[in-house]
C-alpha cells in the first residue's frame, strides 16, 4: 500500500482563521450597522471605506498568506495601489483647480 506523501509547508493553527473569520464578521456587521442608523454624508463614505480596508487587508494579509511573505514580495504588491490612489487623489485635486479656473474665466454655464 502506497501512503500519499505528506505536505512539509507551514501549517498554521486553525484558531488563527477562526479569529480572523470572526473578525470579519464583525466589520461586516459594523459596515451594515451604517446603512442601519442611517449615517449620511462623508462619516459615512469614511466608515464604510474604513472597514472594507481592514476586511481586505486581513483577507490579504491572512488567507492569501501575505503575513508570512518576504517584504520585497509585500512591497511589490502593497506599494503600486497606494500609488494609485496617491495618484488620483492629486488628479482629483487638480480637477477642481481647473474648474475653478474655468468657472472664474468663463462664467457659470446657463
Amino acid at each position: 500500500m502506497s501512503q500519499s506523501p505528506v505536505h512539509s509547508g507551514q501549517q498554521h493553527p486553525i484558531k488563527l482563521y477562526l479569529v480572523v473569520w470572526g473578525l470579519l464578521f464583525v466589520l461586516s456587521t459594523f459596515s451594515y450597522l451604517v446603512d442601519y442608523l442611517g449615517i449620511q454624508g462623508y462619516p459615512r463614505w469614511f466608515l464604510i471605506l474604513l472597514f472594507m480596508i481592514l476586511k481586505a487587508g486581513l483577507i490579504v494579509a491572512i488567507f492569501m498568506h501575505m503575513a508570512w511573505e518576504r517584504l520585497a514580495l509585500v512591497y511589490a504588491i502593497v506599494v503600486p495601489p497606494v500609488l494609485v490612489l496617491v495618484f488620483v487623489a492629486l488628479m482629483v485635486s487638480e480637477s477642481d483647480y481647473t474648474v475653478l479656473t474655468r468657472l472664474a474665466y468663463f462664467g457659470a454655464v446657463p
